[in-house]
């Protein structure tokens, strides 16, 4: 890839990660190595399990260790989630360096920030570094001004109508 871009996918409407999946696939069809850093997730997912077989070229790498949402978790098991945030980001610069990916996605990174597991500062810094020739997307909710100020692509996602709303809770294969 000549000259790699900074994509966003943001918004509270849903699609958000499987947009960025989708250009992660596209990128595979081309011969491009992705990896896909999922921060703050740690649920099995059918994206992880169709990923697994897809391709060896599109590697999905999470670093959480717990198991609850960010708002139900303890101060102590909010710190476990702060180092293990700070240990995907650190993968995700090591990864860039080493210059063995084209794609390299960092999911739900906003809501990292955003609940301040890691700094905007950090993450535009890295965006500001980054290799020329890699792709970088972010997707999460609450995108910081600055962010979108540094990126090339912002999409954002608006709800319009979900059945969350008439009480259909998240469905497996479909939301997970």
């Amino acid at each position: 890839m000549k000259k790699g871009l900074v994509q966003v996918y943001t918004g509270n409407g849903k699609g958000k990660t499987t947009a960025a999946i989708g250009v992660g696939v596209r990128a595979v069809g081309r011969g491009y190595k992705v990896a896909m850093i999922q921060f703050l997730k740690s649920m099995d997912t059918g994206e992880l399990r169709s990923l697994e077989r897809i391709s060896n070229d599109f590697k999905v790498y999470r670093f959480e260790e717990a198991s609850k949402f960010f708002w139900e978790a303890s101060d102590e098991e909010k710190e476990i989630m702060r180092r293990c945030e700070h240990k995907a980001f650190e993968f995700a610069k090591e990864l860039c360096a080493k210059g063995e990916i084209d794609i390299l996605i960092l999911d739900e990174i906003m809501l990292a920030m955003y609940n301040k597991l890691l700094t905007v500062d950090e993450v535009c810094e890295f965006l500001k570094s980054k290799p020329d020739n890699i792709e970088v997307i972010l997707t999460g909710r609450y995108a910081p001004q600055e962010i979108l100020d540094l990126a090339d692509l912002v999409t954002e996602m608006k709800p319009i109508k979900h059945p969350f709303e008439k009480g259909i809770p998240a469905r497996e294969g479909i939301e997970f």
